[in-house]
C-alpha cells in the first residue's frame, strides 16, 4: 500500500495523533511568548529630559540600561535581532530538516531556544540580552518551521487544513494571552522568566514524539516507516491493522537512500522545473501577506490605550479569519487556490477603499475600520498559505521549501515599518502599497495547481512522474464522483 492508504488503515487522526496534534498546536502559545516578548520588556516609561534616571516606577530594559536618547534605538535593535534570527534560522533548520530528520532538528532548536530565553531573562548587559535575543531568534525560526511541518505529517492530508488552521489560532491565542501575563508579571526578568517556563514542559513532552513517517518514507526508510505507522495503529487502538501496514517502496526511494543525507535540499528548488515556477510565485505571495499584515498592524495600531490590551487586541482580531478560511478552503468550488487568491484581492480592496474614506475615530465605517478589515481578510490568507505551501511541496524538500518561503516573508515583514513613512509623498501611498500588493499576490495565486483532495506527492520522481499525474486525475474524478451521489442522496 502507498502512505495515504496506510494512514486510512492505522487511523488519519486518531487519538495518539490528537495528542501529538495538540502538543504541538500548544507549542505555538510559548513561540508567541517569545515573539512579542520584547513589546512588553521593552516599553518606554515616561520620563523628564533633566531627569532620565527618575523613569517611573516601571521595570523594563530601558529603565535597566536607561535606553533612552541616543541609546533609545537598542530597544529597536533588540526587536530586529531577534527576527533576522527568524529568517536566519527558516533558512538554515528547514533545509536541514528535509535532511536528517524533522524530529532531531526539532528537539535541538527547542532546547537551544529554551537555553537561550533564558540567557534574555538573565543577561548581566545589554549586549548579552541583544546577542540571546538573535539566538533565540535562530532557533525559534527553525523549531517553528519544523513543528508546523510535524503537525501536517503526523496526520492523513485530509486533515492538514485543520491542523494548519489550529497551529496559526493558537498563535494568535498566545498573543492575548501574552498580553495579560505581561499586566500580572511587571518586573521585566520575572516576566521574561515565566515566558520562557513553558518551553521547559513543552521540551519534555516533545521527547516522546516518532520521528515523522512521511520523512522516513521519502528518504526510503520503508521499515523505519512502518513501524512508526504500526506504532501508530496501536495506540489509535488498531491492533489489528498494526500488522497489515506494509508500504510499497517510494518511487525514487531507492536513489534517495544511496545518496544518503545529501538529498535535493535548496538546489532542488532552483533546478526542478515546476518546483522553480512554484518557489517563485509563493515567495511573492508569502512576501505580500507579511507586507500587508505587519502594515496594515501597525496602522491599526495607532491609537492610544493601554499597551497590554492593545498587545491582547493584536492576536484577538486575527481570531474571526481561522474558522472562515477553514470553511471556505475545504469546499470543492472554492478550495485553496481560489480561497487565498480571494481573500488576498479583498485585502487589497479592503486597503482601496480606506483611501476614500475619512479617519473618524468611533466611527463604524471609517477607514480604521476597513484597515482593521483588511487585517483579517490578509490574516486568513496567511493561514491559507502555510497550509497550501506544505501540500504543494514533495516531502523530500517540504521544509526547505517552506524555509525559502518563510525568508521572504520576513523580508515583507522587515520592509512593512518603512511604508508608513511614504506618506510624505502622498497620504494615500502606504495603503496604495497594500492594496497593489494584495491584489497582485492574489492574482499570481491564481497560476498555481489546485491542492485540494489531491495526493500528495512524496519525492521529486514522482512530482516530475506522469503516472503520478494520472493518479492523481483519478482520485480527483473519484472524489468527485462520491461527492456527487452524497448530494444526491
Amino acid at each position: 500500500m502507498d502512505l495515504e492508504q496506510a494512514f486510512q488503515l492505522v487511523g488519519e487522526f486518531g487519538l495518539y495523533q490528537k495528542q501529538m496534534v495538540l502538543i504541538l498546536v500548544l507549542l505555538q502559545v510559548y513561540m508567541a511568548f517569545q515573539s512579542m516578548l520584547i513589546v512588553i520588556i521593552g516599553a518606554v516609561p515616561e520620563y523628564h529630559i533633566d531627569q532620565v534616571d527618575n523613569t517611573s516606577n516601571e521595570d523594563s530594559i530601558v529603565t535597566e540600561w536607561f535606553l533612552t536618547k541616543q541609546h533609545a534605538y537598542k530597544v529597536s535593535l533588540a526587536g530586529s535581532l531577534f527576527f533576522a534570527g527568524v529568517l536566519v534560522g527558516n533558512i538554515l533548520f528547514g533545509p536541514l530538516s528535509d535532511k536528517i530528520g524533522r524530529k532531531p532538528v526539532f528537539l535541538t532548536s527547542l532546547f537551544f531556544e529554551v537555553f537561550f530565553g533564558y540567557v534574555t531573562a538573565f543577561a548581566p548587559s545589554y549586549e548579552v540580552f541583544a546577542l540571546s535575543r538573535l539566538l533565540v531568534g535562530v532557533t525559534n525560526g527553525g523549531m517553528a518551521l519544523v513543528c508546523f511541518v510535524l503537525t501536517q505529517e503526523y496526520v492523513g492530508k485530509s486533515y492538514w487544513a485543520m491542523t494548519g488552521t489550529l497551529s496559526n489560532m493558537t498563535f494568535a491565542l498566545g498573543i492575548a494571552l501574552f498580553g495579560a501575563l505581561g499586566y500580572y508579571v511587571r518586573p521585566w526578568r520575572n516576566l521574561a522568566t515565566a515566558a520562557n517556563c513553558p518551553g521547559v514542559l513543552f521540551l519534555l513532552l516533545c521527547v516522546t514524539l516518532p520521528e515523522s513517517p512521511r520523512w522516513l518514507y521519502s528518504r526510503g526508510y520503508t521499515e523505519q516507516a512502518e513501524k512508526v505507522l504500526q506504532y501508530m495503529a496501536v495506540r489509535n487502538g488498531n491492533v489489528n491493522a498494526s500488522a497489515k501496514v506494509k508500504l510499497y517502496k517510494c518511487p525514487g526511494s531507492a536513489k534517495t537512500a544511496n545518496q544518503g543525507n545529501s538529498g535535493p535540499g535548496l538546489l532542488g528548488l532552483v533546478t526542478h522545473p515546476v518546483l522553480r515556477w512554484r518557489t517563485v510565485v509563493l515567495m511573492y505571495i508569502w512576501y505580500s501577506c507579511s507586507l500587508v499584515y505587519y502594515g496594515l498592524t501597525m496602522n491599526a495600531s495607532e491609537d492610544s490605550g493601554n499597551r497590554y490590551l492593545s498587545v491582547s487586541m493584536y492576536g484577538l482580531v486575527e481570531l474571526p479569519a481561522y474558522p472562515l478560511c477553514f470553511y471556505f478552503i475545504n469546499k470543492q468550488w472554492a478550495g485553496r487556490r481560489k480561497t487565498m487568491a480571494g481573500f488576498l484581492g479583498l485585502a487589497g480592496l479592503s486597503c482601496l477603499c480606506t483611501m476614500l474614506v475619512p479617519v473618524k475615530a468611533g466611527a463604524f465605517f471609517s477607514a480604521t475600520s476597513l484597515a482593521l478589515l483588511g487585517k483579517l481578510l490578509v490574516s486568513a490568507a496567511f493561514n491559507i498559505v502555510y497550509v497550501y505551501t506544505t501540500e504543494l511541496y514533495p516531502t523530500v524538500i517540504r521544509s526547505a521549501g517552506l524555509g525559502v518561503c518563510s525568508m521572504s516573508c520576513r523580508v515583507g515583514g522587515i520592509l512593512a515599518p518603512f511604508v508608513p513613512s511614504m506618506k510624505a509623498l502622498h497620504t494615500s501611498m502606504p495603503f496604495m502599497v497594500f492594496c497593489l500588493s494584495g491584489i497582485s499576490s492574489g492574482c499570481l495565486g491564481l497560476l498555481l495547481p489546485e491542492t485540494l483532495n489531491k495526493p500528495v506527492a512524496e519525492t521529486l520522481d514522482e512530482l516530475s512522474s506522469p503516472a503520478y499525474h494520472r493518479i492523481v486525475e483519478k482520485e480527483t474524478h473519484l472524489f468527485e464522483e462520491v461527492q456527487l451521489k452524497r448530494n444526491s442522496n
